[in-house]
């Protein structure tokens, strides 16, 4: 495999086995981490992160980082004042294609009919290393990428176990034994949840550069940064706030080898106020669309604010920006100081 002309150029880096080890942990720390694992029927690992089990923020970190497959890091840290927000995730990969792209992209359609399931239909979208086994969407074959592993790990943003003729179809897409297998449920009305999703803001710089038809094997080194909000119980509020965060607050800094041309011209379109539907809550935009992600302007999914720098030439442009005003209009309620004091007991 080349290392110049496969955006994926890693022969011998395996995302599910590199993964493996994070997944332990978490299984190991289950308790301390609020998460609850069981096995099905047939043997698979399943992890609640979220539905029964309460899941926690220190969870969702580590959900991040299988996600993206072993290669990237996701850190949490206080926000100065100057940011205008407490608690902020940092990502970062030297690998960003394939862990973003060949592993954390939420890119593999699941479904089942209700008379599948024998109840209520299913739908979710697979993401995390597992993908690379299975390898049934066609960003595979441009990244060059199959993963081979006697391990899997797969991620669903789900507030209920998939069914069984789900289940059945991931261990035969991607030909492993039951118990090589492991899901994670990670609602994002959860703790874990959220913080997963928005552990995402480096992926959404590279898929948004994908559709620009940016050369992906030009990205050589990721870093990126988003506001954390507090988990709503409501779903659609709850998955606009984690794409808020990213849309409004997400900081990314690519680093990229090639023509500055190309470099200059990422920098300005990738940013999400280049969309039509910029400036609003992301749940108000899928309401007024009638909760169909088809009508929204694909150029809103992307970070607010973008750098791009090049290895070629050490030149770095900037676009974008940040619109952390909006965030708190959208997420905080000041404390008053009118009214009666609440009593706050030892």
């Amino acid at each position: 495999m080349s290392n110049t002309s496969s955006p994926a150029a890693v022969a011998g880096l395996s995302v599910n086995r590199l993964a493996r080890p994070l997944v332990e942990r978490l299984l190991a720390d289950a308790d301390a981490l609020a998460v609850q694992l069981r096995r099905d029927d047939t043997g698979v690992h399943i992890v609640d992160a979220g539905i029964e089990a309460r899941g926690s923020v220190a969870a969702g970190l580590q959900v991040g980082e299988i996600c993206m497959g072993g290669l990237g890091q996701v850190n949490l840290r206080s926000g100065s004042s100057a940011e205008g927000w407490p608690t902020w995730l940092d990502v970062r990969s030297s690998q960003p294609v394939l862990a973003c792209l060949g592993s954390q992209y939420a890119g593999w359609s699941l479904s089942a009919s209700k008379e599948e399931t024998g109840g209520k239909k299913f739908f979710s979208l697979g993401s995390g290393p597992a993908r690379a086994l299975a390898v049934k969407e066609e960003l595979f074959a441009e990244l060059g990428y199959r993963d081979r592993a006697e391990f899997g790990v797969l991620v669903l943003e789900v507030d209920r176990p998939p069914p069984k003729i789900v289940i059945d179809k991931l261990l035969r897409d991607c030909d492993l034994p039951a118990h090589a297998l492991t899901l994670i449920l990670t609602p994002t009305t959860s703790l874990a949840g959220t913080t997963q999703v928005v552990s995402r803001v480096l992926e959404v710089a590279l898929h948004k550069a994908h559709a620009l038809g940016f050369a992906l094997a030009d990205i050589v080194d990721g870093a990126a940064t988003a506001p954390l909000p507090s988990p709503s119980s409501d779903g659609v509020e709850a998955m606009g706030r984690t794409n808020d965060a990213i849309l409004y607050g997400g900081r990314v800094h690519l680093t990229v080898r090639g023509d500055d041309d190309a470099a200059r011209a990422l920098a300005r379109a990738l940013p999400s106020r280049n969309s039509r539907d910029y400036g609003r809550s992301f749940a108000d935009i899928f309401k007024e669309v009638a909760y169909d992600f088809y009508k929204i302007d694909g150029a809103l999914f992307a970070p607010a604010e973008v750098w791009v720098s090049s290895l070629s030439s050490g030149r770095t442009w900037h676009g974008g920006a940040s619109d952390m005003a909006l965030l708190r209009r959208l997420w905080l309620q000041e404390a008053s100081d009118d009214g009666p004091q609440a009593q706050v007991r030892p």
